[in-house]
């Protein structure tokens, strides 16, 4: 039976699932939530309606990490995305949550403030995101000095976290030359046929990011 995504292709946590299929060139029936009726569907099968949420025959997964698990364990292709020593997979665990938590989070905060009425804006808030971000950007800097990917020489579920995350992170928190690393890193992971492709689906939607896209990338 396909696999069915429910996704929208310029969601960053989209992306992240979008580039584990593309990887392994895994088929699957894409849903885009641009489609009421493809939205109508979504909430019916998740009520709180955060998306993507993929199903495998009468399963809904959540999720982007597990999602990602899910179709390492059960869809594996010739890129394994969780290596399967448990030590070395919860290492991958970790840089994943580091990616969500101290780059996406932050990222959003700053893009989701830019939403609200100007009243109701939280310059405070917006401030500690970008402090936030300037010490994940250091500590990835450091920590990238001798990896070729987030966990060192082979592709993983962190890179497809630091892809997406990453990406909208310099739109929203530019890191200039500060992070070399960083900022190199970010142009391999841009170069990564399948997440150049997930990127490239999202172009049509840039006029829509708040915080007006960049004329790069």
């Amino acid at each position: 039976m396909t696999l069915k995504l429910y996704a929208h292709p310029f969601s960053s946590y989209c992306q992240k699932v979008l580039i584990a299929l593309y990887e392994n060139d895994t088929p699957f029936e894409y849903l885009t939530l641009d489609d009421q009726k493809n939205g109508a569907a979504l909430e019916a099968l998740w009520p709180i309606k955060k998306f993507p949420v993929l199903v495998d025959e009468e399963r809904s997964i959540l999720e982007a990490s597990i999602i990602t698990e899910h179709l390492d364990l059960h869809h594996p292709g010739p890129v394994r995305l969780i290596p399967e020593d448990p030590r070395a997979a919860l290492d991958i665990r970790l840089m994943d949550r580091f990616f969500d938590n101290y780059i996406a989070t932050p990222m959003q905060k700053i893009v989701l403030d830019r939403l609200r009425p100007e009243q109701d804006r939280d310059p405070y808030g917006v401030t500690e995101a970008r402090a936030m971000l300037d010490k994940a950007y250091g500590w990835l800097d450091r920590t990238l000095a001798d990896r070729q990917w987030a966990n060192g020489a082979a592709f993983s579920l962190a890179d497809c976290a630091a892809a997406t995350s990453l990406f909208y992170a310099d739109w929203a928190h530019p890191m200039g030359d500060r992070y070399p690393r960083v900022r190199d890193y970010r142009r391999k992971l841009l170069a990564r046929p399948s997440f150049a492709r997930a990127v490239d689906e999202a172009r049509p939607y840039r006029p829509y990011f708040p915080l007006g896209a960049p004329d790069r990338d």
